[in-house]
């Protein structure tokens, strides 16, 4: 019997929230002393850092024309903050000699990265059985400290916006968002319910927090582009490259005639916005109850949103629903990606033990799930096997995790007849960069009692 309580307790306590923050800091520790064994004892394997170096060499160099900026893997085909970053890595690191130091910064950003995601849990509720697979992942690791690969600074930049949007800081996580996408375009995967989210939170504005995007790009791009803008335009931002099969971990189990088919890219795209359109108006879009009229009507024809009507949204868009929303997105892109290398699993690595728990599954199930990914990922080269596991688990965890917040949608929907009509509000503008808070609030509509109320006061306390 005591056992039996005492395993009751343990598992009450790993499905639970309580102590979240001193858990992290442990798992944290034991990470740091992990990393640094990681790089002292296993060997680094040379795959793009004398590249990046290489095409940084020609940027310091003077060259500014992206079609002439090569290296040992090829063109340069990462966006401007790419070659800013690594241009500070190659300074400090002797001009990327010192693959030990380099091993050590990329090190530190990692738990950095790690830091910042369990902060994120935190944020959001994660259970604590979550906490512990986040530090579990071998390939993860040997992403960061043995391969040093640019995806990592991306991933880190992108999740502090997540961390600004769970705050309400809608414009702050916006301009840093657009610094991740300048790194690489995986951060693309976000969009879709970064402008939900943004959308329901700032109305006609969510242009403006557009428009502070595009700045961002336009001003670390202009070196470039005041002079090449062709040539930066078509090499940062390719849309039209197409991986070689050989490296490819997910689709692996295609006929590689299938594979390199235009048919089969379309295909992939197509089934991706139909996705992202479901979860829309079945999940992200519930907070304000919104549907395609209610959008355009919105952005076409803004008017004042009332105070209960701005404060009833954002209530209902916690650091829970912005979490879940934009790691979800980021998941279906990358379920519906042509091709996905090793290095790409930094991607969506770090979400999957949260994006587990929000199904419905026992927590039993999602550790299998969760274990299942990673081997497919540890599997070097990867088979018809191994790729059908990392396309199979990740399709199954999207319809996990949509029926896993059917109770969640209905919640916020159940609030949102509160609302009068939709087709004709907007939002009330919060300062740049400043968190929003509610429009109105006990302290701020409470008007001063009269002199009369005072004495009637008085009179009954007597």
């Amino acid at each position: 019997m005591h056992l039996r309580n005492l395993g009751s307790r343990a598992w009450d306590l790993a499905t639970g929230t309580q102590h979240a923050g001193k858990v992290a800091c442990f798992l944290w520790v034991v990470d740091l002393i992990l990393s640094g064994l990681i790089v002292m004892k296993v060997p680094y394997t040379e795959i793009d850092w004398k590249a990046y170096m290489s095409q940084v060499e020609l940027y310091l160099n003077g060259e500014r024309d992206y079609a002439k900026i090569r290296g040992g893997t090829g063109p340069l085909v990462y966006p401007a903050g790419h070659l800013y970053i690594f241009s500070i890595l190659y300074k400090f690191t002797s001009k990327g000699e010192n693959i030990f130091l380099a091993q050590i910064l990329f090190a530190g950003l990692y738990l950095a990265t790690l830091a910042l995601v369990f902060k994120l849990y935190v944020n959001a509720k994660a259970p604590l059985y979550t906490f512990p697979l986040v530090i579990l992942s071998k390939r993860l690791h040997s992403i960061y400290m043995l391969r040093l690969f640019n995806d990592t600074f991306a991933i880190l930049i992108a999740y502090l916006s997540v961390f600004a949007w769970q705050n309400h800081y809608w414009l702050l996580g916006s301009l840093i968002y657009s610094f991740a996408l300048s790194i690489k375009m995986n951060v693309l995967l976000f969009l879709p319910a970064a402008g939900v989210i943004l959308l329901q939170a700032l109305g006609p504005r969510v242009f403006r927090a557009a428009l502070f995007m595009l700045q961002v790009q336009i001003l670390l791009a202009y070196p470039f582009t005041s002079k090449f803008f062709f040539s930066y335009v078509t090499r940062a931002f390719d849309f039209n490259r197409v991986f070689l099969y050989k490296w490819t971990v997910n689709w692996r189990f295609v006929d590689e005639a299938v594979f390199l088919t235009p048919e089969f890219a379309q295909t992939l795209l197509i089934i991706q916005g139909l996705l992202l359109l479901f979860f829309i108006f079945t999940r992200w879009i519930k907070p304000s109850d919104m549907n395609i009229i209610n959008i355009i009507q919105t952005i076409a024809f803004p008017s004042p949103r009332p105070p209960a009507v701005h404060n009833a949204i954002l209530a209902k868009m916690t650091p829970e629903y912005i979490l879940k929303t934009l790691l979800t997105c980021n998941l279906i892109g990358v379920l519906c990606a042509r091709s996905l290398h090793y290095q790409f699993y930094s991607w969506f690595a770090w979400s999957l033990p949260y994006l587990l728990s929000i199904t419905a599954w026992n927590p039993l199930v999602q550790v299998v799930v969760w274990a299942a990914e990673e081997w497919a990922w540890n599997t070097y080269p990867s088979t018809k096997l191994s790729s059908f596991v990392v396309v199979a688990t990740n399709a199954i965890l999207i319809a996990g995790i949509w029926f896993g917040t059917k109770k969640d949608a209905e919640d916020a929907k159940s609030g949102s007849h509160i609302l009068p009509e939709m087709s004709s509000i907007s939002v009330t503008e919060s300062p740049p960069l400043v968190r929003a808070t509610p429009l109105s609030s006990p302290a701020a509509t409470a008007r001063p009692a009269t002199r009369s109320q005072r004495r009637r006061k008085n009179v009954s306390r007597g």
